[in-house]
């Protein structure tokens, strides 16, 4: 009895002990037995990342919302900003093409400033929040930080730049000219000469605010589209890089007084250099870009009606008809079924793939022709295309289009090999052929228009 009465002492506590005590893991006696197929459901049920399979999927037709791995919510932000070593040499910052300050624009986001991390970006680099989506980071600052061999890795440069800016935009704050500058009215009158600018793109954007900032009053752009942003506009998706983002952009370089004037390119409508000369402008300003698409001869004469585009024909149907404001018009997106082959290991090439299945493509096949350690597009666009289960087939070179009628029907590639001496050549006797219904080209780009050459 003493005994029994000592035992039930020693194993008792008080209540919140005993609580603690309850929370503890127990074995148990006996191994679960549950079942393959309840486990699979199971697994279904609650899996959080992507399946492996094609039929796990969702539909991606027609769906054009952000899909960027860098996109960071204030929660995110500060988290990351928090991270940042703030080195004194900032390499980061030797690595950026538009030297930004990242250092102090992190160490802003860090303190919750975030209008004066705006402030510094855009002083540095006008198009802040087209860089912040879709600048290849991890070749530039990102690649340069002192964290990248650390275990969280480096710091998320290009999302806490998109997130100062897009903040900055919400708050509706208009661009001025440094008020502690000479005013306008007072400077040489050098400063109100006429500049023209070709191309109303990233350069001339960028290169407008400058001379805007500087104090010149009298800038014009001169855009042969209808609608304004060049390339990011018409040729990287609205799932990268959303039109009202350029728009942003383009308003602040409105309120320094810029002009934008449509439907006006180099060779339409008598508009050349000489011509601006003539109208008094004294300095012209050359932002046009590369316009045309390069295109292999066996693909001359070909045509969209034959299922053939170029990715400066395919990317600007696409970007017209899911950007919102783009331009008045009502347009669809190419409607594709089927296979589509995409030629090019580039950005572009990248764009094109993850598009197309937007358009209905039911499978998208890259083709490239080297390897992957020589695919040119940043590793963030490559794991997109993979993600979303277009496939890859390297060390392939384009060698006869097939047709069936005037559709085309495939493709007949040949293997491409590599010398000892790194040249790489055709491989004529290794031949495949693949059924496509459509082909999308994404060589390049360059310039054909001869009056547009100077």
């Amino acid at each position: 009895m003493e005994e029994t009465l000592t035992k039930k002492v020693l194993t008792r506590e008080i209540a919140d002990i005993e609580n603690l005590l309850s929370l503890n893991p127990r074995i148990k006696p006996h191994a679960n037995l549950v079942s393959t197929s309840s486990t699979r459901q199971n697994k279904k049920h609650w899996k959080r990342n992507a399946g492996k399979s094609c039929g796990d999927c969702d539909s991606l037709v027609n769906n054009f919302d952000d899909i960027k791995h860098t996109t960071l919510s204030e929660r995110g932000a500060l988290r990351e900003a928090s991270r940042c070593l703030k080195c004194a040499d900032a390499p980061c910052q030797k690595s950026c093409p538009t030297q930004l300050d990242v250092k102090s624009f992190i160490t802003s986001i860090a303190n919750k400033n975030y209008y004066g991390s705006a402030k510094a970006i855009l002083s540095d680099n006008p198009l802040g929040l087209t860089c912040g989506m879709v600048c290849p980071t991890s070749d530039l600052c990102v690649g340069g930080c002192n964290l990248y061999a650390s275990e969280e890795g480096p710091i998320n440069i290009g999302g806490l730049q998109q997130f100062a800016v897009e903040i900055f935009k919400a708050m509706k704050i208009p661009q001025i000219r440094d008020p502690s500058k000479e005013p306008v009215s007072e400077l040489p009158e050098s400063y109100h000469g006429k500049i023209a600018l070709i191309g109303c793109g990233p350069a001339s954007i960028s290169c407008a605010t400058f001379l805007a900032r500087l104090g010149y009053s009298n800038l014009t752009i001169f855009e042969k589209e209808e609608y304004i942003g060049g390339l990011s506009s018409s040729e990287i998706p609205q799932f990268r890089l959303p039109f009202d983002v350029v728009s942003f952009e383009v308003d602040l370089m409105k309120d320094l007084g810029v002009k934008i004037e449509f439907g006006k390119g180099v060779g339409l409508d008598g508009l050349t250099i000489d011509s601006l000369q003539n109208q008094n402008y004294e300095a012209v300003f050359l932002g046009m870009g590369l316009p045309e698409a390069k295109r292999a001869p066996m693909f001359e004469g070909l045509t969209m009606k034959n299922g053939f585009y170029t990715s400066k024909d395919f990317l600007p149907l696409v970007s017209v008809a899911s950007k919102p404001g783009m331009c008045s018009c009502k347009k669809q997106a190419p409607q594709l079924t089927g296979n589509v082959i995409v030629l090019g290991a580039g950005d572009t090439a990248f764009d094109c793939a993850t598009s197309a299945l937007r358009c209905g493509a039911k499978r998208v096949f890259i083709v490239f022709r080297k390897g992957f350690t020589t695919i040119r597009a940043v590793p963030e666009e490559m794991e997109l295309a993979k993600e979303e289960k277009c496939e890859f087939m390297p060390f392939l070179s384009p060698r006869k289009v097939l047709h069936k009628g005037d559709r085309i029907s495939g493709l007949e590639l040949c293997r491409t090999e590599q010398n000892d001496d790194g040249s790489w050549f055709e491989d004529e006797e290794q031949i495949v052929r693949l059924k496509a219904d459509y082909i999308i080209s994404a060589f390049g780009s360059t310039l054909l228009n001869t009056e547009s050459k100077f």
